[in-house]
């Protein structure tokens, strides 16, 4: 405790010190003029607009920089949480690079039981880092694709009931380490009334310590189902835009910004990323070609090859209906 003590004191002298260094410059920019010369002769209106417009962008490049590094000093600070969970931070363990993860004969015996009981190797989830990096898949087009700095901001909501605690972890750390700080406004964990035990106060306790403020935790006292779970973190949020997940997901670089793009364009859309495969044995991470998502007439979620007219446009970062 007395560490994340010392840690909050160093975050908070550090943002008073940026804070100031961001006023000095607003108020003390230095301005040159010759004898004789009027202001308005010097900087006309329009290039005043211009240079404090370039002002401002780098004076908030630098700020972004800054606050990037003291992240960095807090995340080594706090990076020991996940272990008295017995988990894993950082960019080692098994698995990384979205490669299949494994287990010796001794710790495939251990599986089996939290295997059955999730659906997936939840004893193989420990070993995986929470951070772990995954493969981008995304087209070459999509990558080279720039957008607006002034996009608004995404409340990430996660649905849960009795998912294992890595898997949730994991989920909450590929969302912040892939999505641009200033998108995120939030993220949301709905708990649909589990009984886990590590799911109530060892969870609510590392979130809150890990991510103080940008993480909250919303249960329902009884079990509500998915859709009613959904709109209990849309009551929560504050976020312009929200992003509705399940609480088994690994984010890629790059996905929010086209979301959230597109949304901007017509507040009407609802926007389904293009979504890969994690395999539940193994966590390998399953690369899936371009398709659309639809559901047949039993409601059962299916993937949809592209119309003809997508194809023929020979851009594979065009949105697909």
């Amino acid at each position: 405790m007395a560490s994340l003590r010392r840690v909050k004191v160093l975050l908070v002298l550090n943002l008073i010190a940026v804070a100031g260094f961001v006023l000095f410059l607003a108020k003390c920019r230095p301005i040159t003029a010759k004898s004789g010369d009027s202001f308005h002769d010097i900087h006309p209106r329009a290039e005043v607009a211009n240079l404090t417009a370039h002002g401002i962008s780098s004076i908030q490049d630098a700020v972004l920089k800054r606050l990037s590094l003291l992240e960095d000093i807090v995340y080594r600070q706090l990076n020991g949480l996940s272990k008295s969970l017995g988990l894993i931070e950082g960019y080692g363990g098994r698995g990384k690079g979205g490669l299949p993860a494994t287990l010796s004969p001794d710790e495939e015996e251990k599986a089996k039981g939290p295997h059955e009981k999730y659906g997936y190797n939840s004893y193989l989830s420990e070993k995986i880092s929470l951070d772990r990096s995954i493969p981008d898949y995304r087209p070459t087009k999509c990558k080279e694709l720039k957008y607006s700095k002034d996009l608004p901001q995404i409340s990430i909501i996660f649905i849960f009931v009795n998912e294992a605690l890595s898997v949730i972890l994991r989920s909450v750390h590929s969302a912040v380490n892939h999505t641009p700080a200033h998108l995120l406004k939030e993220i949301i964990l709905v708990d649909d009334n589990s009984d886990e035990e590590e799911l109530k106060a060892p969870l609510e306790e590392y979130v809150n310590k890990r991510y103080p403020g940008l993480v909250k935790v919303v249960r329902n006292q009884k079990r509500e189902g998915l859709i009613r779970a959904r709109i209990e973190g849309w009551k929560a949020a504050t976020g312009q835009i929200t992003g509705f997940f399940d609480a088994h997901v690994e984010f890629t670089a790059g996905w929010a910004e086209p979301v959230l793009s597109r949304i901007q364009e017509n507040r009407r859309r609802v926007i389904l990323p293009s979504i890969d495969n994690i395999k539940q044995d193994n966590f390998e991470v399953q690369r899936y070609e371009n398709s659309a998502h639809g559901y047949s007439w039993e409601l059962w979620c299916m993937y949809i090859s592209p119309p003809k007219d997508w194809w023929d446009a020979g851009d594979p970062s065009l949105p697909i209906r």
